[in-house]
Parts: C-alpha cells; structure tokens; sequence
C-alpha cells in the first residue's frame, strides 16, 4: 500500500466525520402494519436502538474515491459518549495508521509516513462539505436515531421530527432540520429498525446517505446491521462510496483508549491531507 493511498483512506474515513456470539439474521417487516401516532414510532425507533457503554468489532472496509479502490480490515473500538477508534490494517495484521475520534477533536498516526494530525473540530470548521458533531457520528456508526446537535435523544424530541409513513405503515421517514438547514432524513420499518440516515446540504448541493442492512442479533441480543455502505454525493455526483462489514460485534466488554504519539512523528495540518489527496477544483 502507498502512502497516498493510506492518506486517501485517512480523508474519506475523517470525511465521514465509521461477535463472539453467534449471529441470528433478523428480517425487515414486509407484511401491512397499521398506521401508528408519531409518537408510537418514535418510541418504538428508540426501543430497537442497540445499547452499549462500550462496543468493538473487526471490519472489512471497501472504498471507492474518485475511481480509485483499495480495501483493508480495520479494527474498531469505542467508549460511549467518549471517543472511538480505527485502526487500519491493510495485511499481516500490521497497523498502518489510527484515527481517534474524540467528543473535541480528532487525531491520527501515519505510521508508514511517520506523522499525525491532531485537530480541533472549531479549526475544521468550513474544510468538510458536511458538518455534525462527535454524537452524531457516533450515532451514524452505531445505527441509532439522533437530534442534530444534541448529545442524548429523550421521548420529549419526538415533536421535533416531521413524520410520513409509507407502504401502510411498513416503512417511516423521519425527517428534522438543524439550525444551518441541513435536512436530516430517518428511514425506519415497520420494527423500528434504522434502515437509514440521509443529510442534505442544500446550499453546496452535498448529500450523504448511510444505509444499514444485514441485521443481525449481537452483543446484548438487539439487532445490529453488520453492513453499512455509505455514500458522498455532490448535485447528484458520486464522489466517494465505502461500505463496512461488521464481524466479532461485541458490547460492555472493557476497552482501552491508547493513542500516544512517537516524539520522532512530524505534525501536519487536515488542509495538507486535503490539498495532497484531491484534486485542486474540490478544494475551497
């Protein structure tokens, strides 16, 4: 693997700034379900989301940037409301780099390059075509509903989405605004179960879609998609795609957060990851 595709996965992986048991695959509802109140699918939404205070899992990753491809297994872990991490091992088992993506800032060793970056999220502001925040990303990754902006969801919020249920009540769309008009869209079945999470940039015409399949039982017996595929989009353009593949999904099992940097690494900037990785015209 070369470095600029190491920092290729590095970009796309910020940009979207993503068991032991044995596994029970569950199903979608397709049969015809009444018509519930907004506030019965909300609750019943809240009542499927997979509970964790600490969660791991081994992924395949396949990524798809402007044409260009790569894969590689990443092991995941994360403390709830605190931080998570990747770290990517493209062969042998070896570390390449590892991201940290923490409630303020993120950071990430290059391990090939010998260099890492450490940022605020208030210095990225305006560098990523879409912004949210540590509690939002955390629950992207872990397929849960979540208000734009707000670190915990309450029975209260369920005024706050616009609801629209199709298919006789098989399927919901969920739908909110945060205070910049980005469009949050929450597709769910007839179980409560996230099928997926779409956000529309209006003004830079940006849209991404996170989908979630492969449901299976894990960790406290809840349903947990075991693949997420995830798409970057541009006025109806693909411009990046990856999809995970979740195996070894566990719960409440005691993690620990290690991310010391060698005092040889040499600091750079996200804007010197952005400007080496894509090309001048996407770059503002």
């Amino acid at each position: 693997m070369t470095s600029k595709q190491i920092s290729f996965f590095l970009c796309l992986s910020l940009l979207i700034l993503a068991g032991c048991r044995s596994s029970k695959q569950t199903g979608t509802t397709t049969e015809t379900e009444t018509r519930r109140s907004d506030k019965e699918i909300f609750t019943l939404v809240e009542e499927q989301a997979f509970r964790f205070k600490t969660l791991t899992a081994r992924l395949n990753v396949d990524l798809n940037l402007s044409g260009n491809q790569m894969s590689s297994r990443v092991d995941f872990k994360m403390l709830r409301d605190s931080a998570f991490q990747l770290s990517v091992q493209p062969f042998l088992g070896i570390e390449i780099f590892r991201i940290e993506i923490g409630r303020d800032s993120i950071k990430v060793l290059d391990r090939m390059n010998k260099r890492y970056v450490a940022e605020n999220y208030a210095a990225l502001k305006g560098q990523t075509p879409i912004e949210f925040n540590f509690y939002n990303l955390q629950a992207l990754f872990t397929n849960r509903l979540f208000v734009p902006g707000e670190q915990e969801i309450s029975p209260k919020h369920y005024k706050r989405f616009d609801y629209v249920q199709q298919e006789q009540g098989t399927k919901t769309e969920m739908r909110v605004e945060d205070l910049l008009k980005l469009l949050y869209t929450f597709t769910a079945d007839g179980e409560g179960k996230l099928l997926s999470t779409r956000i529309d940039e209006p003004r830079s015409q940006y849209t991404l879609q996170w989908n979630y399949a492969d449901f299976r039982l894990a960790g406290n017996e809840k349903s947990f998609p075991m693949k997420m595929d995830v798409h970057l989009h541009k006025t109806g353009d693909a411009l990046a795609r990856i999809s995970l593949y979740f195996s070894r999904v566990q719960n409440d099992v005691p993690v620990k957060m290690d991310f010391s940097i060698p005092s040889k690494y040499q600091r750079i900037s996200w804007q010197q990851i952005m400007r080496a990785l894509i090309p001048k015209k996407e770059v503002k």
